[in-house]
């Protein structure tokens, strides 16, 4: 007999599944998200865009923004909201994954992986933006270099190292295919769009995705050093792929185009807390 026609079997959960996306309440954590990852983008891009212009910023990370929230005026709060807005984006992603279609379309294998390894990553930063709000995140700096280290050290660890890079390369790659291609507006409601809207909403999503491009490109090449190499130190995060732009020549102008692009980034998934279609 197919499970398919047991009660209470994966058909079933599926059908549960299903109706728990479809809700209002799963819909509004989802849109919190994309709130929230805007916010992270926009702390990362404008004070890497202040130190490319000379005016006192930083480089930083996820942690690092998150870090930055903290110490604001409200910061609790506003960390908490940011960290259930990161769940509510993760727990988005890992349903699209498991049931492979929401109420307004549906989505392929390859959606699917890349649902799941969205899911994953953003629960992580989640989890991430807890450990801040409780106290026992320290610094973010050499953070790539110590998981590295840690992962270098198992059996096949130069192996792991390598893959990660390779695929966070190919993400890359993936993401400058979305922004070239535009690709990433099939996933929003285009027809509620004024044109003027769809306008801006399409170029900040297109420089955004190849600023995402750059950064996760460099991140999966200097993965791939440190397993050449056999080197923990090699690799960079967010911050130290950054870095990697401003120690080149016209290293400032470079680092402000792509610290632009991350700003453009979070002005498109702040459009996507309204149009992206859940």
């Amino acid at each position: 007999m197919s499970v398919s026609h047991v009660p209470g079997t994966s058909g079933a959960v599926e059908q549960a599944g299903a109706r728990f996306v479809e809700s209002t309440a799963f819909e509004v954590l989802a849109r919190a998200g994309f709130v929230a990852r805007a916010t992270v983008y926009a702390i990362i891009g404008v004070l890497a865009l202040r130190l490319a212009l000379g005016a006192g910023g930083k480089l930083t990370n996820q942690q690092g923004a998150f870090h930055t929230v903290a110490h604001q005026p409200l910061g609790r709060p506003l960390l908490t909201a940011l960290a259930v807005g990161l769940g509510g984006y993760s727990l988005w992603r890992l349903f699209r994954a498991a049931l492979g279609h929401g109420p307004e379309g549906s989505d392929s294998g390859l959606d699917r992986i890349a649902a799941a390894a969205s899911g994953i990553a953003y629960g992580v930063l989640c989890a991430i933006a807890v450990d801040v709000l409780v106290g026992s995140s320290g610094s973010s700096s050499g953070n790539a270099s110590r998981t590295t280290g840690g992962v270098l050290g198992l059996p096949g660890g130069v192996w792991i190292v390598g893959v990660a890079g390779v695929a966070m390369i190919g993400v890359g790659l993936y993401e400058g295919y979305r922004g070239v291609t535009q690709s990433f507006l099939e996933d929003s409601k285009t027809e509620d769009m004024s044109p003027a809207v769809r306008r801006w909403f399409g170029r900040a999503g297109t420089v955004g995705y190849l600023a995402r491009t750059i950064v996760f490109g460099l991140v999966g090449v200097f993965l791939v050093k440190a397993a050449i190499d056999y080197n923990p130190r090699a690799a960079v995060g967010i911050d130290g792929a950054l870095a990697k732009l401003l120690h080149q020549t016209y290293g400032s102008f470079l680092l402000g185009i792509v610290a632009a692009g991350l700003v453009a980034f979070a002005v498109y998934s702040a459009g996507d807390a309204r149009y992206r279609r859940i």
